[in-house]
């Protein structure tokens, strides 16, 4: 049995990690700048340890990860920026190797060791080379796009209206995953420690088209959903870094191996995309359909 300290343990990742380890009986301190959050009372509820953290505040980091064996560290530059995006990753890096902390498994983002010319991956891929440096056994997973976005946001409010706007081509596949995958295969990395430390894996549970996903959505919501490619110019105008991120897959597209996942690792249990949507609560999420049908 492992203790292992997640952070982001109230988000999608840190979330689906920490679910997975309690799951498999592993112990988790779920670490979290709100311990009354309602996220991290239900993980209490699930058996975690809750612990206040804060990257900004190293003390608080180096007693959450006192003890523990592991580390599951995920940072985000959303709600913030790319440099305290760094400067917090490298200060959780740090206070790992500072308390002796075994293991490290960072999550990053697929392809941010190439030059993307994405700000969100450079960013990743500092803390990634810190990390390499620390001392600390490691491994970088680095997810696709993922799935969980299509149930907010933006893209919920246009789904609501029957589209799918979307900045790609119709036809331009692109590498999804859900949360509860990445949360699957963390805590593989951390029950087969020998087999990961030291390496680095982008990761996919399917690859689609964003016309395959209007389609699926409309199969799997009831209702008709239409693909609408979304300017990058109007992208830009909300997010210089998302829309760098979706020329990217435009231009590059994320080539990951997803049958050579699915046979490596089949006790993942991967989603297709289909899967995945059909297991979503589509009437909740959309609302009573327009009686006027889908816009032009």
């Amino acid at each position: 049995m492992l203790t292992v300290a997640v952070t982001g343990a109230t988000g999608a990742q840190g979330g689906a990690t920490a679910r997975a380890l309690l799951a498999a009986g592993h112990r988790v301190r779920a670490l979290t700048r709100r311990p009354d959050a309602p996220a991290a009372q239900a993980l209490r509820t699930l058996g975690a340890e809750i612990r206040h953290a804060d990257f900004d505040d190293r003390p608080s980091l180096d007693a959450a990860l006192t003890g523990a064996d592991a580390l599951f560290a995920v940072t985000t530059p959303f709600g913030t920026d790319t440099a305290t995006e760094v400067r917090q990753g490298e200060a959780l890096v740090d206070a790992a190797a500072a308390t002796r902390v075994r293991h490290v498994v960072l999550t990053s983002a697929a392809h941010a060791d190439r030059a993307t010319g994405v700000p969100h991956y450079d960013s990743k891929y500092r803390i990634e080379q810190h990390l390499r440096a620390s001392g600390t056994p490691w491994t970088v997973i680095a997810p696709a796009a993922f799935m969980d976005n299509y149930t907010g946001g933006w893209t919920l409010a246009g789904l609501r209206a029957g589209v799918f706007g979307w900045p790609m081509p119709p036809d331009r596949p692109f590498a999804l995953i859900p949360a509860s995958d990445i949360g699957a295969f963390a805590a593989l990395t951390f029950e087969r420690r020998t087999d990961f430390t030291g390496r680095r894996i982008d990761i996919a549970s399917d690859t689609c088209t964003p016309e395959q996903i209007a389609a699926t959505l409309t199969r799997a919501a009831g209702r008709p959903v239409r693909h609408r490619e979304v300017a990058l110019d109007h992208v830009r105008t909300r997010s210089a870094d998302l829309a760098a991120m979706f020329a990217y897959f435009t231009t590059q597209g994320l080539d990951i191996d997803v049958p050579a996942l699915r046979r490596a690792h089949p006790e993942i249990g991967w989603h297709t995309f289909t899967s995945w949507a059909t297991a979503q609560n589509w009437p909740a999420l959309l609302g009573e359909p327009d009686p006027e049908g889908t816009p032009e």
